[in-house]
């Protein structure tokens, strides 16, 4: 049996952001998924494991290394390199082996305009995005086709240079004030390496909706305690967030929320409509986790895209 392994090449052009926000929405409509997780480290280098098996759409095993001297190699190397298995769910039988930067791409910026679809006023005008790496790039092209009433996108860094270039590259306009432009921004999005918060709730005006994205680990976050007091808090998965980031993690152990301040995650937005957004006026908070059973989601669309 020939396993086809899915490039980034076969398949990048053929996806849509909109496609990937359907396709992990429609996922959450199945059975819950089951996940596991395997991390091994030597060092700096290390080695992640993350499996999703869900019930009438199938498995997936998703496999990353991470080895940052790779950088300082002659020639340079990738620091990280992932590879996704896809299994069928029938039969266990290997249906792909896909590249896991094609799925790590569209996963990620896929899972923030899908909560944003979900929780973000429909006239909103103005993003600004905050970060300026690979992830960024990705968010501004994924807001612009989910939002395209969108009037300006504006572009936040610490690295100012980074900033100009993403701006130029993508036709944005660039942010030097941070405060100033959160207070305009209607919808505000963050893919930072931030390990303390960099947007303060009393930046963020009424009615906005902020997505954060780029604390993964227990010792990062993005947002102060006031932004998560003032905003209505949703998450992509509880089982992924709560206790495993610092986003929520943090404020959770010193007592500035309770597990009852997240009102859902999409497995609640698949049963209801009506648990998103109530007011003009309030301000939403998304967090971006990620989890297996994303990769999932998202592989099988790939698989399908290639397949077709």
């Amino acid at each position: 049996m020939h396993i086809p392994f899915i490039s980034i090449e076969d398949v990048d052009a053929k996806l849509s952001w909109s496609d990937v926000a359907d396709a992990i929405y429609a996922g959450h409509q199945n059975a819950k998924a089951r996940l596991g997780d395997l991390a091994l480290e030597r060092g700096e280098q290390s080695m992640l494991n993350r499996a999703a098996w869900i019930d009438g759409l199938g498995l997936a095993l998703k496999s990353v290394t991470i080895y940052p001297s790779n950088a300082q190699r002659t020639p340079p190397m990738p620091t990280i390199e992932a590879v996704v298995v896809l299994f069928d769910d029938e039969t266990g039988a290997i249906k792909a082996l896909i590249d896991g930067q094609l799925v790590t791409k569209w996963k990620t910026a896929g899972d923030s305009v899908l909560g944003a679809r979900l929780l973000a006023r429909k006239n909103a005008k103005c993003l600004l995005v905050v970060g300026s790496g690979i992830v960024a790039a990705s968010l501004v092209d994924a807001y612009r086709e989910v939002f395209p009433e969108l009037e300006t996108i504006k572009i936040w860094s610490r690295n100012l240079e980074n900033a100009k270039a993403l701006a130029d590259h993508k036709n944005c306009e660039v942010a030097t004030d941070l405060a100033v432009a959160l207070g305009e921004a209607d919808i505000v999005t963050s893919a930072t390496m931030a390990r303390s918060p960099v947007i303060l709730g009393e930046w963020v005006q009424a009615g906005t909706h902020v997505d954060l994205i780029g604390a993964f680990r227990l010792d990062m976050r993005e947002a102060d305690d006031e932004l998560l007091r003032k905003g209505r808090l949703f998450v992509d998965s509880r089982e992924t967030t709560i206790h495993d980031i610092g986003e929520l993690a943090i404020p959770l152990a010193d007592g500035v929320i309770s597990e009852s301040d997240v009102l859902a995650d999409y497995y609640d937005f698949a049963q209801s409509k009506d648990v998103g957004r109530k007011t003009d006026d309030e301000i939403t908070v998304f967090k971006n986790g990620g989890g297996a059973h994303l990769d999932l989601m998202v592989a099988n669309l790939i698989y399908e895209k290639w397949s077709a």
